[in-house]
């Protein structure tokens, strides 16, 4: 495995404290990892979660990783005035609201990202940092 991608080791991990931080916040949600070049790499959708938080995801992991940053910046930056003013509709679609985070290797770089979907953007903000905090 390289330094520079997200092992499936790592995916696993994520994934499975995502499915625990879900758990005990009573929901049920769809995670997804991808790699350095936004590809998915690790997917689990909870019993019950909506069919729908499958694609947005997906997205949410994309759209954090294709532009280095949480979801929920993106988001504030594409107000209308902002600098990234319906970005949304770009690269097949995005996502621009909370539940997509970078995930960086111990020397800062990106290696991957993580998408949570199924709940409110609170929880599904609260999933994606528990996911992102198991690799730390």
């Amino acid at each position: 495995m390289s330094d520079f991608d997200l092992s499936l080791e790592m995916a696993n991990r994520a994934l499975r404290a995502a499915e625990e931080k879900s758990r005990e916040l009573g929901v049920a949600l769809t995670t997804v990892l991808v790699d350095q070049g936004g590809n998915l790499k690790a997917f689990s959708r909870m019993d019950n979660a909506w069919i729908g938080s499958i694609d947005i995801a997906i997205k949410k992991a994309r759209t954090s990783r294709y532009f280095d940053r949480a979801t929920e910046e993106i988001g504030q930056l594409s107000q209308p005035g902002g600098k990234l003013y319906q970005i949304e509709h770009s690269n097949d679609g995005l996502i621009t609201f909370p539940g997509g985070l970078p995930i960086k290797n111990p020397q800062g770089r990106i290696v991957g990202a993580v998408g949570v979907s199924g709940s409110t953007v609170e929880h599904d903000r609260i999933v994606a940092e528990a996911a992102v905090a198991a690799l730390q």
